[in-house]
């Protein structure tokens, strides 16, 4: 599924946020890139999903060269960045149509698939909340039923356990595993927390200073 070959980012002459990086993700696997700060887990996230280029190196998805990669049509992929990403001053349920205006759903169909998700994931009741104002736990689970309009079979989640409350904590993870943890779902996460890591992962790989651990 994902290939990091000899990988750098540089961002100055003398910081390499990744220095030398090679991993094989195969399809299915739940991967946890696993690290404290400035040791280049978000990086590999961000290069994933095509936020950021790589200095050297080569990065193939489904075995496509990342550079190619159109991922609208090549891979059916969801991101969750640490604190989210909205149209702030738009409220919830905007920004859940706004992603199905863009993918050519009609009003009714809009209407129909929001309603559902505003049920499933218990939101009903921030429905109207502009997304600016949204606590950071209700933000994620709305990215997740966001992404629940469609069929994923990568999922990218970087550090979003960081700031939440162990309760919020506890009920993110299980809404994740429901929603992820299943055959043919590639998960690829960042975190900072081994306990988490295990939790949502069946394979750890540690980073520090921005270079795989021996």
């Amino acid at each position: 599924m994902i290939e990091f070959s000899n990988v750098f980012l540089q961002y100055t002459k003398e910081f390499f946020a990744l220095y030398d990086i090679n991993f094989k993700i195969e399809n299915g696997e739940k991967v946890c890139f696993l690290g404290g700060q400035d040791s280049g887990k978000s990086s590999i996230i961000r290069i994933i999903a095509g936020l950021e280029k790589p200095t050297k190196g080569e990065v193939y998805i489904k075995g496509i060269p990342l550079a190619k990669i159109d991922y609208a049509n090549d891979i059916k992929a969801g991101y969750i960045p640490y604190k989210g990403s909205f149209l702030d001053r738009k409220t919830v349920e905007q920004n859940l149509k706004y992603v199905l205006k863009l993918r050519k759903f009609s009003e009714a169909e809009q209407q129909a698939l929001i309603n559902k998700v505003l049920i499933d994931f218990k939101i009903e009741a921030i429905k109207d909340t502009k997304a600016g104002a949204l606590s950071l736990y209700d933000k994620y689970v709305v990215s997740v039923a966001r992404m629940s309009f469609r069929e994923v079979e990568l999922v990218l989640i970087d550090n979003i356990f960081k700031d939440l409350t162990a309760e919020e904590n506890k009920k993110l993870m299980a809404l994740l595993k429901k929603q992820f943890v299943k055959p043919g779902v590639t998960l690829v996460y960042a975190g900072s927390d081994e306990d988490t890591a295990k939790e949502l992962s069946s394979r750890i790989i540690k980073l520090e200073h921005g270079a795989i651990e021996k």
